[in-house]
This record gives C-alpha cells, structure tokens and sequence, in this order.
C-alpha cells in the first residue's frame, strides 16, 4: 500500500491493532483448514469486493509485508481461480503489531480504499479496516506469484477493451487479456519478477518502470532498452517498481539497467498505477548506456534543433547551465538555431515581472564557457501568470541562434498582446514578410488560454529567408491514467492542443499562400505523440513530421512511466523536404536519472541551396 493521507472520500481511519495469543489452526495442504470467508473471498473477481461495508471475522493468513499504516496478509493455500486475489491490505492507521510470517486472523470491515478520494479517476484497493488481529503463530510465509514466462504471463497489449466507463460497472473481468483485470486479479499478493530491466530512469519518488523476464516478449523494444509506446498498444506488461514500503529499495538505475536479484514484494496500487512495493532492496547493475552525440551540418546545411530545458531561471545552480550549455555544444554540435521551451523569468517562481534576460544571458555564457560559439537570442515575455507552467515561473518559448551563421530579419519586435501577421514583400526569393519579428501567433486566442504562445521568426542562412516557429503547446495534465477506473482514458487536454494545432497550421498555410516554396520549420515540445490528433492537424497542412520519419526503436524523446513516447517535434515545409535533409532525435536526457532536463533534444540539418 503506497503512502497516503487520508481525503475526503477516503475511508476514515480505522483503530489500531490489538493482538491476542491463541493457538494455530490446523491446516491441510490443501485448504489450510482456514474457515470461510478466506481472502479471496473478499477479494472476489471484480474491481470491487462482493462484501464491501461488510462485517468479517477470522479472516486468516499469513503476514507478508509491514507498513507503516498497516500490513499485507495472504491465504498459504491459494485456489486455482487466477481472478480472486489472495492478499490483503489490513489499514491499522498507525504501526501495526505485527510481523512477517506471523499467522493471524483478522475480524474487521471490509473497505474500497480510493486513493486520492472519491472524485479521483483512481482504481480502489479492497482492504480491512477498524481491524483486530488474533495471532495464531508463526508460519511460512507464502511463495511469490511470478509475473513473466515462470508463471502467469502479463497481458502485452490491451489494458481493457470491453468497458465503456468505469471497469467498477461495465464490462466483464478477465485477468487474463485485460491488464487492469489481471493486475487487479493480483492486488495485495506476493509477486515476483525474474530478471527485471529498467525500461525508465528511477523517478523522484524512488519508483522504476521495468519489464520482467529481460523484456523478452515484450514488443517495440528501443534501440537502447526502453519499450516504446504505440497507438494500440501502451504496454501493459510495464510494472513499476517502488519503495513505499522498504525506504531506498529501489536504487538509481537508468534505462537498460539491470538488477542483482529478481524484484520481490507486494503488488499495490496508487496515483494511477499498480506498483509493486520491494519488500527487500535491489542493487542496480549498470548497463552503461551513454548519451548520444549528433554530427555537424555539411556544406550548406543549416542545423536546426528544439530542446526543452524545464523551467531554467536565473536562480538555478550554474551546474544546471553548464550541463546544458554542454549538451547544446558537444551533443548536439552547436546547431545554427534551437528553439527553446520551458525558460523561465530571471527569478524563477519567486513571483515578480516576466522578464528573462539573465536566464537567457546566463546560459548563452555558459554555452561560450563550454567552447561553444557566440549565440544571441530572441524571445517575447509574457503576461505575469498567463501563459501555464509553475506559477509566477512565466516559461516561454524562444530561439538561440548562432551569430556567426544566422541573421535576424529586420521588423518590429513583437510583444506579449499583438498577433503577428503575413504579407508579401514582392521582393523575389524573400517573398514572405512578418509584421513584426518576432512576433506571436493569436496571443489573445483562447486555445492558448493559461499555455505558451507559438513564436515566429525570420531568418537568414546564406542570405536565405526561412521561418521557425517555436512552440510548446498544453501539457496532458487532466488526462485520466492508463490503469485509470475510466477505460477507455478519457483525455480533455487533447481539445486544446488540436485548436492549438490548428492555429499553426493556418498560420503556415498563410506563409504558403505567399510563397509555396518558403523554408518553414514547426518545432517544439508538442506535448503529443506522432500519431494524435493535433500533430495530424500539422502534417495535414502539408507539413512533414521528421520524428516519424525514424525507425520505431529510435522514435522517442520522453518517457513517461515507462513509454516511450515522442513529445518533441520538428516539422518542415515541401521547400525544405525537396531539398534533402538529415535527422536525428539526441538520447541524451530521457533515459537518465540524473540529466538537467528530461526531454531528449533533436537536430534536423537542413540543405539551405
């Protein structure tokens, strides 16, 4: 049982334990001699316990695990029905007198604990409250069920295909095609997975994504051991491993990482997520993976990147600018111009005006302390608290651009209120003019209500015009989880980020009304896959997405609970296809768990004749 505080809709807190001495039960071996209900009795073959509010008594098990708001107990004797769980979380709200291998019985109400409270998309644990424990003595403490080819093998594709809600009320329960049933079918119980591989970086809550059995039948693997997420299929073979119960059991390990023993606890669920709480610490073995560097443009190549550097302001440590100025220097090779995501104002959080000259300031000099080249940059502040992200943190989208490679076309720079528009210059070859450079697309529109604003601007390689608009459109916050109550997921966030979407897309059509040949680059943290709606909206305009254009086990920048996912995007106009190119998504954050962002940068190296 994961850590928790006590919410409106939660159950209340139940008394202590009290413990009693009383002689063991007899027990065969096969029924254990223990009395009805046994716990799967209670566990039953649903999201909900068939004897939810319900009075039981000489419920009887043997402890497996200790928290520290109560404790884990399993029947020694299972049946053969896989759907009936034979664990049981007791909540005792306080340290249990209890111990592992001790037999007991357990008289107490049986409880659907929501975690977060009732409004939450959260699957509930069936748990015993207001309990009182009768030991009985002390008995083996019984074999983990191995998840993997050594015993009940995890559902690889579907999460739920016959619900049309809540699994708690539609569809039917099978443990053995759906992942929320078969996980569900497991709630409490000892597991174990044999040689476990990380398929994410350990997270600040001390959790880790793997697959068991080396990922053997696991399907799209990386190209550097992450498994990657697919249109229909989000991998429900993912465990998450975590150190809820057994503080620091879960060590420091980066994607492809291995461990020194196979992962043994207690299978809970919290935050969206079935997890599998250690009950003894692992050591991680080290895979070595290291992070990818990008080759410099050729001759006429202008290289173009997008990197997302989470929330830098003035105030972090200079080590966060030094590592990401060295990353902008050796592994992505300097590139001509990047578009910028997730810089905040110059005090950060702190509250105060938008401006963010001495973050900008801050990093451009780290990059030339790195041995980097002279870069200069150009961005528009924001309205204070408009624009999403940390509160009073004012991230925005901007541009770096190197001044021995790129120029800045004239025009008037555009502020936080004032929509850029389109006309022609009638000028050959520089056809597309902008109101103001840069300039923000339909600041005042509400698809970017509370989100950043796209950014464009004009540039010139080799005296040749091209067009870059930054973006980072609304983050998936709200969206319901994978192994959510509600399946299919419902995800609201999508609306805005397709309105979003279109916005852009109108705009570059604006350009290609002007000139059908103008060099347009669409990059920046999309906050969606290659294969949604919104990023759809963009190739549609005739735009082509490069990320998509890389094989499956290379086509990520982000994972997110174990997916990997691409978030992060560059896109270009037909001019610039036609012209040729080169493409590359830079592993060099996403799979660590210590990195100055965790999203992986990209660099297209554009033929500019």
């Amino acid at each position: 049982m994961p850590p928790r505080a006590r919410s409106a809709g939660a159950v209340i807190a139940a008394a202590s334990v009290t413990l009693a001495l009383a002689s063991p039960a007899p027990a065969t071996a096969d029924t254990c001699g223990y009395p009805s209900p046994r716990i799967r009795d209670i566990q039953g073959s649903h999201h909900l316990s068939p004897l939810d509010g319900s009075d039981v008594s000489d419920v009887r098990g043997v402890v497996t695990a200790v928290d520290s708001n109560g404790f884990w107990f399993q029947d020694p004797c299972p049946d053969s029905a896989p759907a009936t769980s034979e664990g049981l979380f007791v909540y005792t709200s306080s340290t249990p007198n209890v111990a592992v291998g001790d037999e007991i019985s357990v008289e107490g109400t049986v409880s659907e604990y929501r975690p977060g409270g009732s409004s939450t998309d959260n699957l509930t644990t069936t748990e015993l409250t207001s309990a009182s424990v009768t030991h009985l003595g002390t008995a083996s403490v019984p074999a983990p069920t191995v998840i993997g080819s050594n015993g009940r093998v995890p559902p690889d594709t579907v999460i739920d295909d016959d619900a049309t809600g809540s699994v708690e009320s539609s569809g039917s329960f099978d443990a053995t095609a759906d992942g929320i049933d078969f996980y569900e079918s497991l709630e409490g119980m000892r597991v174990q997975l044999d040689t476990p591989v990380a398929v994410g970086p350990t997270n600040t809550y001390g959790e880790i994504p793997v697959l068991g059995d080396d990922g053997t039948n696991a399907t799209v693997r990386t190209a550097r051991g992450g498994i990657v997420l697919r249109q229909n299929d989000p991998n429900p073979e993912r465990v998450l491993l975590d150190d809820g119960v057994v503080y620091g059991a879960t060590p420091d390990v980066d994607t492809g990482d291995h461990f020194s023993a196979p992962a043994v606890g207690v299978l809970g669920y919290s935050f969206g997520n079935f997890k599998l709480q250690l009950t003894q610490s692992l050591s991680g073995v080290s895979g070595s993976l290291s992070q990818e560097t990008t080759s410099s443009p050729g001759s006429g190549q202008l290289a173009v990147a997008t990197m997302n550097v989470h929330n830098l302001d003035a105030n972090d440590p200079q080590s966060q600018f030094d590592a990401l100025a060295d990353q902008i220097v050796t592994n992505l090779a300097a590139p001509g111009i990047i578009s910028v995501q997730e810089v905040q104002d110059n005090n950060g959080a702190q509250g105060g005006p938008p401006d963010a000259d001495q973050t900008w300031g801050e990093l451009i000099d780290a990059i030339d302390d790195a041995g980097g080249p002279t870069y200069d940059y150009r961005q528009i502040d924001p309205k204070n608290n408009a624009d999403g992200g940390e509160p009073q943190g004012n991230i925005r989208v901007g541009f770096l651009f190197r001044t021995d490679q790129v120029s800045v076309a004239s025009g008037p720079h555009g502020d936080a209120t004032t929509a850029v528009s389109v006309s022609d210059s009638g000028i050959s070859g520089d056809r597309v003019a902008l109101s103001h450079n840069p300039g923000r697309i339909k600041p005042g529109d509400s698809a970017f209500d509370n989100s950043r604003k796209p950014l464009v601007g004009k540039f010139y390689f080799n005296g040749e015009p091209l067009f870059v608009i930054a973006n980072h459109f609304n983050s998936k916050g709200g969206d319901e989880p994978l192994f959510g109550r509600y399946q299919p997921p419902n995800r609201p966030s999508e609306t805005q980020r397709e309105a979003q979407a279109q916005i852009v897309a109108d705009f570059y059509d604006d350009i290609e009304a002007v000139d059908a040949d103008a060099r347009v680059i669409v990059a920046g943290d999309l906050n969606d896959v290659e294969f949604s709606t919104s990023v759809g909206t963009l190739t549609a305009a005739g735009l082509t997405n490069l990320p998509a254009t890389v094989p499956d086990d290379d086509r990520y920048s982000y994972i997110y609970q174990g997916n990997s996912q691409v978030l992060d995007h560059i896109l270009i106009s037909p001019a610039l296809v036609t012209a040729g190119y080169d493409f590359d998504i830079v592993h060099a954050n996403a799979e660590f768990s210590s990195r100055p962002t965790d999203h992986d940068p990209q660099v297209a190296r554009l033929n500019i004749p």
